[in-house]
This record gives C-alpha cells, structure tokens and sequence, in this order.
C-alpha cells in the first residue's frame, strides 16, 4: 500500500517536490545492468512458448512456427528474485489458483480501466498482493478496499472518504485512482518495478535507495529499500507468473525491458515480420539493423 503520515496538503507539495527531486536524478549515471538472467526450471514454473507484439511484449499468439517459437527471445526471470518466486509459488500455488477461479469479473473491469489510464494491464496482479481480490479488507494500520488505500493517500487520488462512504471500497472507483497513483509513480520513476516499491513504501524511501545505490537498476538499489518492500515486488513478480506463466514489461526494469525490445526487433527482422520500428514507451528503436 501507499503509505504516508501526511495530511492531505502536504502530500500533494511533497509530490512536486519528489518529481523534482527524481528528475534531477536521472542524472545519476547507471551502475552496469545485471542483463544475465536465468531461466526457471520447468518444474517449478511452467513458461509457455510465446511471441511478442510491437513493443517487444508477449501477446502469446499461436501463429509462428515451433522452431520460431523455439528461437523467439524470451522475458527471463531474474536471477535476484528466481528463488523467491519458486518457494513462494511452491507454497501458495493452491491458494492463487482458489483466488484464480473467481477474478474473472474484477480482472475484466481493471482491465478496462487500466487500458483506458494506459497503465500496463498485468498491473491488475497488484491487487492480489494488495488485497486478495477482497474489497472488505481492512489492515491494522488503516488501509482499506482492492488497493489498500491509506485515508489521505485515497483522498489525494479522487476517493471520498465520510461518514458512511468510503470510496476506497468501491471496485470501480478505487480502481480508476489505482490507475492514477501507478502513473503519478510511474512518471517519477520511468520504471514499473519502481514503481511497485514506491507503491509500497512511497516514493521517498525509493528515491533515497536511488541515492545511496547510485543506481536506477531496481535489482542494484532494492537492499537500500525496507525489508517489506523487497518482498511485495517479488511477490508480485510471483502472482504476476502464476497467472501468465512468462513475465512482461511489469516485471523488467527498464534497461531490461529496452534489451529485451533489442532483441525482439533483431528477431522479428531475421523472421521478415518486423514493422519499420519498435516503439517502447516512447523511444523508438530501428528494427532495420544489420
């Protein structure tokens, strides 16, 4: 959850002053990414074969064939965080296929707003970690409904919280400001992992992280970030692959989800299937290389 202690006005100057903040650390320059990744071995993870859209990202579709599909990059799971996500899955597997079995509605209805707010759908798994699909949820420090809004942090994005209503456990709109805090995050870090931290611990803690890792490289900080932190974004790595069986731009950091893009680009341009570029929140790669 997006916790805060701060009234609802000196949220909202914080805010401006973090994106001031964070857009004076893109100066920062980047440590050397840790690009080698791992596979998860096929009996703790099941990851379909699939192929990739324009952007680089899985859409899955059925349409190449198996030698293709045999040499058709993959999104890799992070060594950082492949332990984790095999125990955790070894562990709750039964229990996320029980929350699997009724999603469908609430997935549906995120899907759409999430589409509509531009905000990656596979987001949507957020919620599970958040609250277990469980509107009624309310936690020990006050956050409350799908997305476990703190009261001022809730009012912040749009909810009503009086008397006897409160918006934070109303699906739709807490969803539409769930869609609005990920992209305020979003547009401080550039960085969806980052985002799923900033989510959790707020922005500072990440900001702070960026400053005494000298680094944007979510897997080169996150041992500066608090403890809870690191394990709600494995554990929505974990969710986010029981659920799909591959990853996707919600699981990469950046300078992965650039690579990845690379790669496919050189792909689809080897398999005669590539548009005239690549487009990756919006930095166009050529996929005419040599």
């Amino acid at each position: 959850m997006l916790r805060t202690k701060l009234h609802k006005a000196g949220f909202i100057i914080t805010s401006f002053m973090l994106m001031a903040a964070a857009s004076g650390n893109k100066k920062i320059t980047l440590a050397e990414q840790k690009l080698n990744t791992v596979s998860v071995p096929a009996d703790s993870l099941v990851i379909s074969k699939h192929m990739f859209d324009t952007a680089g990202l899985c859409i899955c579709l059925p349409d190449l064939t198996a030698a293709e599909l045999d040499a058709a990059p993959r999104i890799r799971l992070q060594e950082e965080a492949r332990v984790f996500v095999q125990a955790h899955l070894r562990e709750n597997a039964f229990y996320y296929d029980k929350i699997k079995a009724k999603s469908g509605p609430v997935f549906s209805m995120i899907d759409q707003v999430f589409t509509k707010y531009q905000v990656p759908v596979e987001m949507k798994y957020l919620a599970i970690v958040e609250s277990k699909l469980d509107s009624r949820i309310v936690s020990s420090a006050g956050a409350a409904g799908l997305w476990q809004f703190m009261p001022v942090a809730a009012k912040s994005f749009g909810l009503r919280i009086s008397g006897k209503q409160d918006d934070r456990r109303n699906e739709y709109k807490s969803t539409v400001a769930a869609a609005k805090c990920l992209l305020y995050l979003n547009g401080i870090f550039d960085d969806w992992l980052l985002t799923l931290a900033a989510y959790n611990s707020g922005p500072a803690k990440v900001l702070s992280a960026i400053r005494k890792s000298g680094s944007r490289n979510y897997w080169e900080l996150e041992k500066w970030l608090p403890a809870e932190t690191r394990k709600h974004v494995k554990k929505f790595i974990s969710v986010h692959y029981h659920f799909e069986g591959h990853g996707s731009v919600a699981t990469m950091t950046k300078p992965e989800t650039l690579a990845h893009t690379n790669d496919v680009a050189l792909f689809l341009n080897r398999t005669k299937q590539s548009p005239d570029s690549v487009n990756v929140e919006g930095e166009k790669i050529s996929s005419k290389l040599k």
